[in-house]
């Protein structure tokens, strides 16, 4: 068994009974079940909402990366083994089959904050050729569905389903109380992330938090925005470069930025900033349109290599959330949650 304290929790005198239940973060379930009422800036689950989506546009992925084929040793210390990824296309789907093991240089796994290794998966997924975007945004992750995947057949799960409660008893694998705990951009849990702001779940999945590094850099081969993976309704995502002047093909590339933002104030019942600083959790962050480049999903509709004439896409970004956890378009096929093989 494992537990972690944080220092700032050591050294606190004046919070009284505090506990942080971070019984081995080999439990930790990293995944986003849909916290009631617009949690961190996203709006409510859309099963508030009677009113049918309304769809602003739909496009097509046909003839994209549907004959992206890998298979090959990683000799990576902490994986040791073939990856496998497999997508094709059908005339109304894209269709995954992988492994969910990486293809590229991982960190140590187990450590200290994640005693888990990496074991092969059975990955499936198709998703949908004609993307559509609405003016709804639904939140996927964790028990809702899986939210995205990369080319290596890795998958996206931007948050954690770790929680803590209002007086600070913190529990990584479940919601221990309502404030979600961060993976990335925090001090206050070490959840063992490698250099790809990636991890291992407690059957062995690897995926990803935040960017990518290793499998963004092999991609990239020089190129600045890089296709990377595709969502679950069916649109692409990137890495971090994107154009300057989004329907503008001929403009110079630059890092893409989200809209969102550290509150000035924390929310009420908030465990304390002394011991939790901003950022520790889901709701520490709001969404602020305009902000950035991004929408409250981190996408908007613009030129890419792979489709010059616009397209809705996704990025992955360097500051919150680090990649989208919800998405604009219409889940039609989707993705089933990776097990052991």
């Amino acid at each position: 068994m494992y537990s972690f304290i944080p220092p700032s929790l050591l050294a606190s005198r004046n919070l009284g009974v505090v506990a942080i239940a971070l019984g081995a973060l080999a439990l930790t379930a990293c995944s986003m079940d849909g916290p009631p009422g617009g949690i961190g800036g996203f709006p409510p689950p859309p099963e508030t909402s009677s009113a049918p989506a309304r769809v602003i546009s739909s496009g097509s992925t046909q003839g994209i990366g549907c004959d992206y084929s890998y298979s090959a040793l990683n000799p990576s210390a902490s994986v040791k083994a073939v990856s496998e990824a497999r997508w094709t296309c059908s005339t109304t789907q894209r269709i995954l089959s992988a492994n969910g093991v990486p293809d590229h240089e991982v960190g140590t796994f187990p450590n200290p904050g994640n005693p888990n290794r990496i074991k092969a998966q059975q990955v499936s997924a198709r998703f949908t050729l004609s993307p559509s975007l609405t003016d709804r945004a639904t939140r996927l992750g964790g028990p809702a569905g899986v939210i995205g995947l990369l080319l290596n057949g890795v998958k996206i799960d931007a948050g954690t389903n770790g929680g803590c409660s209002d007086t600070g008893v913190c529990d990584p694998g479940r919601p221990a109380g309502a404030w979600r705990m961060e993976a990335l951009g925090q001090s206050s849990f070490d959840f063992g992330v490698d250099n790809n702001n990636a991890h291992v779940q407690p059957g062995g999945a690897y995926h990803y938090h935040g960017m990518p590094e290793a499998f963004a850099a092999q991609q990239g081969k020089g190129k600045a925005m890089t296709l990377i993976g595709w969502a679950a309704d069916g649109f692409p995502i990137y890495a971090r470069f994107g154009y300057s002047v989004a329907n503008d093909a001929q403009s110079s590339i630059k890092v893409i930025e989200g809209s969102y933002r550290l509150k000035a104030t924390p929310d009420a019942n908030r465990p304390p900033v002394s011991v939790y600083p901003m950022g520790a959790f889901e709701q520490d962050h709001e969404y602020v349109a305009g902000l950035g480049d991004l929408d409250e999903c981190n996408g908007r509709t613009g030129a890419t290599p792979e489709f010059p004439e616009g397209i809705y896409h996704y990025f992955a970004t360097d500051t919150y959330p680090y990649f989208q956890r919800c998405v604009k378009g219409q889940v039609i096929v989707a993705a089933r949650p990776s097990r052991p093989s």
